[in-house]
């Protein structure tokens, strides 16, 4: 089981400069066995709709939709405080990293804020 964050995502879907390296990542798995924290689809939303447009963004989180999509609960959110305080990141990424760790999945991210954590593929 793979995660992949928003950054990954957003560079997949909107053609962006490591889009090649992620679709590799993306690529390598099927659909099933990648982990979307609730967290990645409210922000690969929010970006596609501000970039790309409404209809664009709809089809962006039809394709999340295909992976494993997690709800924050009570753990998680415990859990991406303790990271938050730990390693000083910010709140969405804790959640989304707090998201990875709780099922055991590798991170894969772009994020500056993640690099160097356990467990996270920076790309």
């Amino acid at each position: 089981m793979i995660s992949i964050d928003s950054y990954g995502w957003i560079e997949r879907l909107s053609g962006g400069p490591k889009q090649a390296q992620y679709n590799r990542v993306f690529d390598s798995v099927a659909p099933s066995d990648i982990l979307t924290s609730v967290v990645v689809v409210y922000e690969v939303y929010k970006k596609a709709k501000a970039l790309l447009g409404e209809h664009t963004a709809l089809e962006s989180v039809a394709a999340l939709g295909h992976t494993v999509v997690v709800p924050v609960d009570q753990e998680i959110a415990l859990a991406a405080a303790d990271y938050s305080l730990e390693h000083g990141i910010h709140f969405s990424d804790a959640l989304v990293y707090a998201t990875a760790r709780r099922h055991e999945a590798e991170l894969f991210t772009s994020d500056e804020a993640l690099k160097g954590l356990p467990a996270v593929r920076f790309v």
